[in-house]
């Protein structure tokens, strides 16, 4: 009976010593990096990604990577080892080199079906639309009338006497809107006829147009109103939305915008920028998660007062300073994406030769 206790007596102490302690706490998972590759120009509200950081515990981090033709570069080269999960910032006049690499996933977003049909460049959905602009030319209306001169109506009006040494515009090669420009004269003028669009910038040479290497240094640097009259051109090669943007950022209230557009028929391009899930992504839901969150109203709604663009969703609001103030061409200039997928870089070649050699 003895023997039978302690046996029993040694078991309960085993079971005590075997008995967990207190669990020892465990620190939550780290929130998944989202690495989101772009042009410089990209520009959103802090709150807009802090809603998206929020609802998937993630962190996104933003990739800026210069002008969109150096950022596609940068892109295509690291293919084999991507920088990024997501790429945002490839538009229309670089969509056939950007698929022609392979550098994207595809992905069928259920946004989709609120994005208008003519926005959309890739039937294998690819790249999507997230915004779109018209490049046209802007004038500053204040010089204009100081000068008594009627401001240009048309791109014909640019290669006028009247306004030699007015016009400052982008390299075609080096920058995303002066190569929108350069196909609004292709489209317009055409490649065939009594008058090209060669002919045309030959005429815009011999008439002292300006060349810079960037939008920034055109509007800001070169620009009469852009630069509060330091430059000496009061015609800039921009988009149709800077004038509402000129009157949002203004010190004082505007009855109108101080700058205008021209927005005759065929005298803009309709520019469409993309967003494309990046091919070996490690992070794939997170990706397609931005995608949506891209074409959903809180991004779509921050675009117009961030990076001055259209939203493509046709859902989202403007603000009240678009709706009073910005002006959509009607009739852009067309040029096929075929033709641009052809042609691109002959185009550009072409105008090189005619315009800066």
């Amino acid at each position: 009976m003895k023997r039978v206790t302690l046996f029993v007596l040694i078991g309960l102490l085993a079971l005590a010593g075997c008995r967990p302690g207190p669990a020892t706490p465990t620190a939550p998972p780290e929130p998944r990096t989202l690495r989101v590759m772009t042009h410089d120009s990209f520009d959103i509200g802090e709150e807009t990604i802090a809603a998206f950081e929020e609802e998937h515990d993630a962190t996104v981090e933003i990739l800026e990577s210069g002008d969109a033709g150096v950022m596609l570069n940068q892109a295509i080269l690291s293919a084999e080892n991507p920088l990024a999960d997501v790429l945002y910032g490839v538009d229309n006049t670089l969509l056939s080199r950007a698929l022609g690499a392979g550098i994207f996933e595809p992905y069928d977003s259920p946004l989709l079906d609120e994005i208008p049909d003519q926005l959309e460049s890739d039937d294998q959905h690819r790249v999507l639309p997230v915004d779109y602009g018209n490049v046209c030319l802007n004038y500053d209306k204040g010089w204009f009338a100081e000068h008594g001169l009627t401001p240009p109506a048309n791109l014909e009006d640019l290669a006028k006497p009247e306004y030699a040494g007015l016009a400052v515009v982008e390299d075609a090669a080096s920058s995303s809107p002066g190569l929108a420009f350069l196909l609004a004269t292709v489209g317009h003028f055409g490649e065939t006829g009594d008058y090209t669009y060669l002919d045309y910038w030959a005429d815009l040479r011999d008439n002292d147009i300006l060349v810079a290497t960037n939008w920034e240094t055109a509007y800001w640097g070169d620009f009469t109103y852009g630069s509060g009259g330091e430059g000496d051109r009061p015609i800039v090669v921009s988009y149709a939305s800077s004038p509402p943007v000129e009157v949002y950022f203004a010190d004082e209230a505007f009855d109108e915008a101080p700058t205008a557009a021209v927005v005759s028929d065929g005298s803009c391009f309709r520019q469409i920028e993309f967003v494309g899930i990046l091919k070996g992504t490690p992070n794939r839901d997170l990706a397609e998660a931005w995608v949506d969150f891209m074409l959903n109203m809180t991004f779509q709604e921050d675009i117009p007062l961030h990076m001055f663009m259209f939203p493509a969703n046709e859902n989202a609001a403007l603000p009240d300073v678009f709706v009073r103030f910005a002006v959509i061409p009607e009739h852009p200039a067309e040029v096929s994406y075929d033709a641009i997928e052809t042609n691109r870089e002959a185009w550009v070649e072409a105008w090189t030769e005619v315009v800066l050699r």
